[in-house]
């Protein structure tokens, strides 16, 4: 069955922006915005779009954001990319298989991309408006019971300082603006295909609409906090 979010926080006629609108979670977020009756527009960045944001192309993210920018602000900007695994990158089980190529490629897509989303367009970000950007369970160092996937884990634990380190800030000039870390747990998708839980995976659209309702109910006290996609709170 498919579920439609209804957003109620960001006011009637709410703008949606979502960077990685081409991966599977990426597309069920603009599917399932397009369809709320309270958003006017939703605007998609990819690496197939126009103009094109590619998180292992730095200068397409400062691109990007100039051109947005005579359309900002946006009330809502979630960002859904991320890296596991493709050709010759897989998830270390052990650390003898850290590779330097492939630690530079996961962090390039996981952390440094994002950082400089960060840096272009939280100043597109309406003053009272939520920005969600899509981490993992996996990045948390005081959940880490089973070790492995250093890539990983390590690039989305640094990605979830950067958000705290920015929503610190962006409190202090926007206070009634949300940032936050979001863990979507296990989606269909071809991120979560190759691995175990993939068989118990939600569909893509399920949990969009999880995320967007969690997004919707969490308030400014909530900015630079890290939760799942049920609401619970998770530990850095």
């Amino acid at each position: 069955m498919n579920r439609i979010c209804t957003m109620t926080s960001l006011g009637d006629g709410y703008r949606a922006l979502v960077i990685g609108a081409n991966g599977a979670l990426g597309t069920a977020f603009c599917e399932q915005l397009k369809q709320d009756p309270r958003c006017t527009g939703v605007r998609e960045l990819g690496r197939h779009t126009i103009p094109q944001l590619d998180l292992e192309q730095p200068e397409t993210i400062a691109a990007a954001a100039t051109e947005l920018a005579t359309e900002a602000p946006y009330q809502l900007i979630v960002h859904a990319a991320g890296l596991l695994h493709r050709d010759r990158i897989k998830p270390e089980k052990s650390f003898s298989a850290i590779e330097q190529e492939a630690l530079q490629a996961v962090f390039q897509v996981n952390t440094l991309g994002p950082a400089l989303v960060l840096r272009h367009f939280l100043p597109l970000l309406e003053p009272r408006g939520a920005m969600a950007m899509l981490s993992a369970k996996v990045g948390s160092i005081g959940d880490n019971r089973l070790g492995g996937w250093y890539a990983y884990r390590a690039s989305k634990a640094a990605l979830n300082m950067l958000i705290k380190t920015a929503a610190i800030e962006l409190a202090r000039t926007r206070p009634q603006s949300r940032l936050i870390s979001l863990h979507p747990g296990t989606v269909v998708s071809g991120l979560s295909q190759p691995f175990r839980g993939a068989f118990s995976a939600r569909p893509a659209d399920v949990a969009a609409a999880q995320l967007l309702n969690l997004i919707d109910q969490l308030t400014p006290a909530d900015s630079g906090q890290f939760f799942a996609y049920d609401g619970e709170r998770l530990p850095w």
